[in-house]
């Protein structure tokens, strides 16, 4: 992929925000690249009031389930494992209303579900014959260099060619092995790690989502085998009414990732997620999970995670020119980050090409822009966007026979 402008600079920063430290300034693009000298091409003035990042990563979402509303359990009840609630979903009138739009409409939709929430990297979580027909086409980065597991558990959806070969493929590849791990709380769940262990498969390739099973055992092993966690607390709360031991993940030095999972239980996009992660830790422990530790979770940790971090998830030059330009909403950027919504963001792009451009930033890109973009209104701004996400939505609003809102989707086509 590359845009009619082979190199532009972003002028005038009020930060630069890299994994661990901000700087007032400027960043050049070459060739889709962050570059180190000026490029030679158009600058484009921030004027002071915006916040630079590296785009943000998605570490776990399913493409094929962003559709609302949510499934859960009825009253006061929870689930002791995510078997039961697949039946709730397979049987709930917005499984049915679903079945109205096309599996590539489900996919478009769910890759708008995360650029408009500054995402321009993503994993769906489905085996590879599923979604392979798709990910090249959506707007966005969904990764499909991994291999998985629907969980570690004699009750899964035996996804890929089991737990063991899987895991090879994965390190003979250098790619993630991604399962659910230890989503409840029956005997079987609750001994995901030591499957993992006994299949001699539990090591660094490895990243385990939700997690809310774990020992305080088991946190200590996923340490020291330097595996990654997705911590999705929204859907974890929903279905559970609990979530992982996140301190003692955070403590033990594991890479903890931010998820939102599918809308059926989590999150409406990342942003959202980001809001609700900080107040499950707040009510947990009483005091704030910090904004830098919240940015390193959709940043340089997923990147890690995907074995990624050479390409992207941070502001480094020779890597990959995936940005997000935000509104300085707050004075300390990682704060806007946690507080950002939607309409604060300016411009997002993946190897230097325009996901979203709002108006007042668009000129260097305008030849790039007169074909294969839509304009949308968000938050009252006009904005330029890859796709064609306001015809998606009216196909998908006639296709079910109503004007359903969205959430993902913040404008009205």
């Amino acid at each position: 992929m590359r845009t009619t402008v082979e190199a532009y600079s972003l002028r005038n920063a009020a930060a630069l925000v890299q994994e661990s430290s901000t700087k007032r300034g400027n960043l050049s693009v070459q060739s889709g690249k962050i570059s180190a000298g000026k490029a030679a091409g158009p600058e484009i003035d921030l004027g002071g009031s915006s916040f630079l990042y590296p785009a943000l990563i998605n570490i776990h979402d399913h493409f094929r389930g962003n559709y609302v509303p949510q499934v859960g359990p009825n009253g006061d009840a929870f689930y002791i494992n995510w078997s039961p609630w697949d039946n709730d979903l397979k049987a709930s009138p917005v499984y049915k209303e679903r079945a109205n739009i096309t599996v590539e409409q489900m996919y478009f939709l769910s890759s708008y579900k995360n650029l408009f929430s500054g995402v321009a990297t993503a994993n769906d979580h489905f085996p590879h014959e599923i979604n392979e027909p798709f990910l090249p086409r959506l707007p966005i980065r969904v990764i499909g260099e991994y291999t998985l597991a629907h969980e570690c558990s004699s009750f899964d959806l035996k996804w890929g060619d089991g737990i063991e070969i899987e895991h090879k493929r994965a390190v003979e590849r250098n790619w993630p092995f991604i399962t659910h791990l230890e989503e409840g709380f029956d005997p079987e769940s609750q001994d995901g790690i030591g499957i993992l262990e006994r299949l001699g498969c539990l090591d660094g390739h490895d990243v385990f989502i939700h997690c809310i099973g774990f020992s305080d055992e088991d946190i200590a092993k996923t340490a020291k085998a330097g595996a990654s966690i997705s911590w999705c607390p929204a859907s974890n709360m929903l279905m559970f009414n609990v979530t992982c031991k996140i301190r003692k993940f955070l403590e033990a030095g594991v890479n903890v990732c931010l998820g939102t999972d599918s809308t059926h239980t989590g999150s409406a996009n990342l942003l959202s997620e980001m809001k609700f992660a900080r107040k499950v830790f707040r009510d947990m422990y009483g005091t704030e999970l910090p904004a830098k530790t919240l940015y390193r979770m959709v940043t340089a940790n997923p990147a890690k995670a995907f074995r990624m971090q050479d390409r992207t998830g941070s502001l480094d030059t020779g890597k990959s020119a995936d940005l997000l330009v935000l509104k300085a909403i707050h004075d300390d950027p990682y704060e806007a980050l946690a507080k950002a919504e939607p309409s604060d963001i300016r411009l997002l792009t993946l190897e230097g090409v325009p996901l979203l451009v709002e108006e007042a930033l668009a000129e260097p890109f305008r030849e790039l822009l007169a074909k294969g973009y839509e304009t949308v209104k968000v938050g009252g701004r006009k904005v330029h966007v890859r796709g064609t996400p306001a015809s998606l939505y009216r196909d998908v609003r006639k296709a079910i026979g109503f004007d359903k809102k969205l959430d993902y989707l913040p404008f009205e086509p």
